[in-house]
């Protein structure tokens, strides 16, 4: 399957990523590059994985979309997964798939809604005062 089925859409401040219905591992691969690429470019707040046409789930794709999410947050946004079907759902939960980070919607209608309510990933109060403090050594006072 070739990584030009994959659709990573700029809407407002999101990204809407369409993934096609059999994914092999090449495109799921492909799928992360061009996610973490597009939000670098765009700087957006949240990306929408739509796998409503995923029929099946292994145990790569699984673990490719969770690091994904987490990577996503990495960067500042969050992630929904939209259209998870009841046979994929079932596998996921056999596979001890978590979704991590990311969050889960029926659709895309109510991952968008979701996304719109939820607070952009934060450091924690500890880590943001770390990155914040900068310390020159030597410097006379």
């Amino acid at each position: 399957m070739a990584a030009a089925s994959i659709s990573v859409i700029c809407m407002r401040n999101l990204l809407l990523v369409t993934v096609p219905p059999d994914p092999d591992d090449e495109t799921v691969s492909a799928l992360q590059r061009q996610i973490l690429q597009a939000m670098e470019r765009t700087e957006a707040k949240g990306v929408v994985l739509d796998i409503s046409t995923v029929e099946t789930l292994d145990s790569f794709f699984a673990r490719t979309i969770t690091e994904t999410a987490q990577m996503v947050a990495l960067m500042g946004g969050r992630t929904v997964i939209a259209g998870m079907r009841a046979s994929v759902a079932i596998t996921a939960t056999q596979l001890g798939l978590t979704v991590g980070s990311a969050s889960t919607a029926l659709d895309v209608d109510r991952a968008l809604a979701l996304l719109d309510r939820l607070p952009l990933p934060r450091l924690s109060d500890e880590a943001g005062k770390r990155d914040r403090t900068v310390s020159i050594q030597g410097a006379p006072s």
